[in-house]
């Protein structure tokens, strides 16, 4: 979380800016949706509460003294709409059938498998005060929550908030392994399910976990069983669903009340329209709070098309990868119909280039002009699968960092692509305190990478695609859309709207801090800098096909 960004969105809302109270709502409510879903399972009251909660903080925003306790604040506001719901419910309400599944929407809308789509579906076996302490652990795991958070939504101390955890994942666990079992083939099992309605409860779950602890063909693990934090840690934020509102109507909260309570005309606009979505159009991609502007009468999208790989597959190497790439190429020089002779921006295309030396230290990162980049990822976008994207808009700097999972799926990868860049974007530095194919510290014989190693497979490059570092860092003065366009080897890419400082800090962690190599500067401070490989002004359908040397 950027929290000085945050914390200067907060401040302006509570002093009336309602562009930042749109900024602010727009970015939060993807979190508020997914603890709530993931905290009733998807049932048909998620959009009440999730409503309830955004409009109590709206109301009451001016109250919150410290600005660094907001996402405390906002997630104690939606644990309490969450208990407030279960004591107004009727005893009718408690068989009114669920809209929705949560767990069934994590794995069809983030297309998780094996599992991780285990543990999503085990959510169903929970009762419902451990769905809602699950819906905080899920995101304290993922970075998104502290513990200190979570104590505090469930109004615990942390120590009782251990305590608590401990006991949830046990009975997770418990589900995990009726899950598997129930996907199995026990010959025993069927007598025991004959008279199950298909419904996971309580009850069932001690039936099925006394089976599980008798039997030995469901008892016995036939894989190893990952823990479910370090699965959890791969499962990010569920979309919101299509045709999702917020309506002013519902609380008592009048279009009038909610102007003089701070709503600009532009959010009261997108809210009170029964058919669109937040801010005319909101959805939210794997990892990351993804809001798609769009008008209402707006054509639907168009449907994927098969890409066209623009990488060859290659076998898995032997040995490790050498430590330095190919020679540098020469820059690719825009053709004149591309740029205007008076305008150089993009006459300099990066191209392979050799690893420097560990110790050698960056050059000083030029200064560029600095008023913050807004990313509809919000502070921490994560893109694990083909398609997720996140669009940014402003002048400043974006951090894209790579997870390469060869272990998962080695090959060709198939590069992110920038894409309907309106402005200019340089690639500014490389950092991390390591390339991807740097050794790993502590791998034998240092076969193993970033990129992969014998035991695992490799990740391996389109011919000519500069070689990426753990931490790639560009500039941006407009806005562009960056899609992961992952096909062959599973890769994901973190983004993170940033700043000079932050970069420099990084870049200067060279060896002396443990680090492998220090970073490097590509900045030239003009318009000669790199342009990133893989960028377009245009908006293809299929962002994969944009080429590998552009032309901007």
């Amino acid at each position: 979380m950027d929290s000085q960004h945050w914390r200067a969105v907060i401040t302006a809302a509570q002093a009336g800016d309602r562009r930042a109270l749109d900024e602010l709502v727009e970015g939060w409510l993807p979190l508020v949706y997914n603890i709530v879903g993931r905290a009733l399972n998807g049932h048909a009251d998620v959009d009440d509460v999730v409503q309830e909660t955004m409009l109590r903080a709206v109301g009451n925003l001016g109250s919150l003294r410290d600005p660094d306790s907001f996402r405390s604040w906002l997630v104690a506001i939606a644990m309490r709409q969450i208990r407030d719901r279960a004591r107004r419910r009727t005893p009718d309400r408690l068989e009114e059938a669920a809209a929705s599944d949560f767990a069934e929407l994590t794995v069809l809308r983030l297309q998780l498998e094996g599992q991780r789509r285990e543990v999503a579906e085990a959510v169903r076996w929970l009762d419902e005060e451990d769905r809602h302490l699950l819906s905080l652990w899920w995101l304290e795991v993922a970075g998104e929550l502290t513990r200190r958070e979570l104590a505090a939504a469930v109004g615990i101390t942390r120590q009782h908030a251990a305590v608590r955890v401990q006991r949830m994942k046990e009975r997770l666990e418990t589900a995990r392994g009726i899950v598997r079992a129930l996907d199995g083939a026990c010959p025993g099992l069927g007598e025991v399910t004959g008279r199950w309605n298909g419904r996971p409860d309580s009850v069932w779950r001690k039936r099925l976990a006394r089976h599980l602890r008798g039997c030995g063909y469901c008892g016995g693990t036939r894989e190893s069983v990952v823990p479910a934090e370090r699965l959890l840690v791969g499962i990010a934020l569920v979309p919101l669903p299509v045709g999702f509102t917020l309506s002013l109507a519902l609380g008592g909260k009048t279009a009038a009340a909610a102007t003089s309570a701070g709503w600009s005309a532009k959010l009261l606009g997108a809210l009170t329209k029964p058919a669109v979505a937040m801010t005319a159009g909101a959805t939210i991609v794997a990892g990351g709070a993804y809001v798609v502007t769009q008008p209402p009468d707006a054509p639907p999208p168009r449907a994927a098309v098969t890409p066209t790989a623009t990488a060859r597959s290659a076998p898995p190497r032997t040995s490790a990868p050498p430590r330095t790439s190919a020679p540098p190429a020469p820059a690719l020089k825009s053709s004149p119909t591309a740029t205007k002779k008076t305008d150089p921006y993009g006459a300099v295309v990066d191209a392979v280039d050799r690893a420097p030396d560990p110790d050698t230290r960056p050059a000083a990162l030029p200064h560029r002009p600095e008023s913050g980049i807004t990313s509809t990822g919000g502070p921490k976008a994560v893109m694990q699968h083909r398609g997720d994207h996140v669009t940014l808009t402003g002048r400043g700097y974006v951090l894209v960092r790579w997870q390469i999972s060869p272990g998962s799926r080695p090959g060709a990868l198939v590069m992110p692509s920038w894409t309907g860049l309106k402005g200019r974007l340089f690639h500014v530095a490389s950092g991390g305190s390591r390339r991807m194919d740097d050794p790993l510290p502590g791998a034998p014989n240092g076969y193993a990478t970033g990129m992969g190693g014998p035991s695992i497979g490799y990740a391996v490059l389109p011919p000519g695609t500069q070689q990426m570092w753990q931490n790639e860092y560009f500039y941006l003065d407009g806005s562009v859309t960056l899609t992961q366009n992952e096909r062959g080897c599973d890769y994901g890419l973190i983004v993170f709207p940033t700043d000079r400082d932050a970069v420099v800090e990084d870049i200067g962690q060279g060896p002396p801090q443990g680090a492998i190599r220090y970073g490097l500067v590509r900045d030239t401070g003009t318009d000669g800098a790199p342009v990133p490989q893989y960028v377009t002004r245009a908006t293809p359908a299929d962002p994969a096909t944009v080429p590998q040397r552009s032309r901007v």
